[in-house]
């Protein structure tokens, strides 16, 4: 059977997001690494669901893992600590499938990291990740998770410049959880 994993393009279809000065939108971003991952994936073989944010597919999704892309804010944060720059991964809090839920959450930690050489921002992990609304939607069997791949200002280079690098971030870190997932 073939391995079907749903991508969601943050704040596609619904909003901008975070905003920058120079009128940068996280949604576009989103966008942007979101398509460049389905289209790696499919490259691969495996079938890729591209979403929008407020997908009415959600509702009883059902595939091997969801990953909902997003960038963080544009916003100037001077006494940091860490220093707002890095990405972030999570899952849902009250997850019906814990276990993979914290596969898919290290494979896209440790291979976005691998890859992009950014800083795992885990003190910076909200609310609104660890309830983020698609994780309500899908099946509860579909293991999700959601990341931010890095500061729209801090590491505007990274997600603006080097997007293939993201994505292939992305693309590794599903691959990892796909192939533990196979035993293979």
């Amino acid at each position: 059977m073939a391995v079907s994993i749903g991508i969601v393009a943050g704040h596609w279809g619904s909003d901008t997001g975070a905003v920058c000065p120079d009128g940068l939108t996280e949604a576009e971003l989103n966008l942007e690494v979101s398509e460049r991952v389905a289209r790696s994936l499919q490259a691969l073989g495996y079938h890729v669901d591209l979403l929008e944010e407020f997908d009415p597919r959600l509702e009883g999704y059902r595939a091997d893992a969801l990953v909902s892309i997003h960038a963080d804010s544009c916003m100037h944060y001077p006494d940091a600590t860490p220093p707002a720059s890095g990405f972030k991964v999570a899952s849902v809090e009250d997850s019906l499938v814990p276990e993979a839920e914290a596969r898919l959450v290290a494979c896209l930690a440790q291979c976005y990291a691998a890859r992009t050489g950014m800083f795992f921002h885990a003190n910076s992990i909200t609310y609104d990740m660890i309830y983020y609304h698609s994780f309500y939607e899908i099946d509860g069997q579909t293991p999700g998770a959601i990341i931010e791949t890095g500061f729209m200002r801090n590491d505007r280079h990274m997600l603006t410049q080097r997007a293939d690098v993201v994505a292939q971030g992305i693309v590794d870190g599903i691959i990892c959880f796909i192939e533990e997932d196979d035993g293979t």
